[in-house]
């Protein structure tokens, strides 16, 4: 049996691909973009290939593009959205940081508020966060986008609790490090502003640390893997993708309680 997927920011990268596979299964799926643009795109796509998809222009930042949600019924919404940028926290620009939190944080807290009371209100359904593995590890030069899922999964766990009595459940989605250009776009924001005459970190350090983007995963295993966990029914409350960055991670975290300064 079909559901309908409610997911925002379908424009690109793993959203995108998640919005064609779960239509391609079967569901009903409303994939909104957060330009115009995008969404010109997705439809042409989603009319070639006769999808049951409904496609909108939703940038969550911006109130009139969020109430829209109302307007519509949905079982699963996934707060997908977002946008990433690196920079060392001892001297990244605050604007920067602030934009971060104002889009992983913010916007997509108030477009789960939305989802969270039409869910209440039909007493089922599920939200489904796209966290990252930066919610569970913290990276040298990616501070700011960390933070920001750091705090999200402080959010969903909590909102976990408070909807489980009114038949609503939460989850997490964490991908470790795919190659959709997310993380390639993030590493080029620094040098916007970084100046090596002027910023006490070494640049070479900043370098060596996007070395690791060279090796990122096929975003096709994790699409598969969304286009699995997003309508099902029960599933753990996170779910971290591949298997190796969740030893990965597993390990990271027991290591933190070991930590000294």
């Amino acid at each position: 049996m079909g559901k309908t997927i409610f997911i925002t920011g379908a424009g690109s990268g793993l959203g995108r691909g998640a919005a064609i596979g779960l239509a391609e299964k079967g569901h009903h799926v409303i994939a909104t973009t957060e330009l115009t643009s995008q969404k010109t795109d997705l439809l042409q796509e989603a009319r070639e290939k006769e999808l049951d998809m409904e496609v909108f222009k939703l940038d969550i930042t911006n109130q009139r593009d969020r109430s829209q949600i109302e307007t519509y019924d949905f079982d699963v919404f996934v707060a997908n959205a977002a946008i990433n940028e690196g920079g060392p926290l001892g001297e990244v620009p605050m604007d920067r940081f602030r934009e971060l939190f104002e889009v992983n944080v913010f916007a997509t807290l108030e477009t789960v508020q939305i989802a969270a009371r039409k869910l209440v209100k039909k007493g089922s359904g599920k939200i489904v966060f796209m966290s990252s593995m930066a919610g569970i590890s913290a990276t040298p030069y990616v501070g700011p986008y960390s933070a920001t899922k750091h705090a999200l999964e402080g959010i969903a766990q909590t909102l976990k609790t408070e909807l489980d009595e009114f038949g609503v459940q939460v989850a997490t989605i964490n991908p470790g490090a795919y190659n959709t250009g997310f993380n390639d776009r993030s590493g080029e924001e620094i040098w916007k502003w970084f100046d090596s005459g002027k910023n006490f970190t070494r640049k070479e350090d900043i370098l060596k640390q996007q070395e690791g983007l060279k090796n990122q995963f096929d975003p096709a295993d994790m699409i598969e893997k969304m286009i699995e966990i997003i309508p099902a029914d029960h599933h753990k409350f996170r779910t971290v993708y591949p298997q190796e960055t969740e030893e990965q991670l597993k390990q990271t975290e027991k290591e933190r309680w070991n930590m000294e300064i």
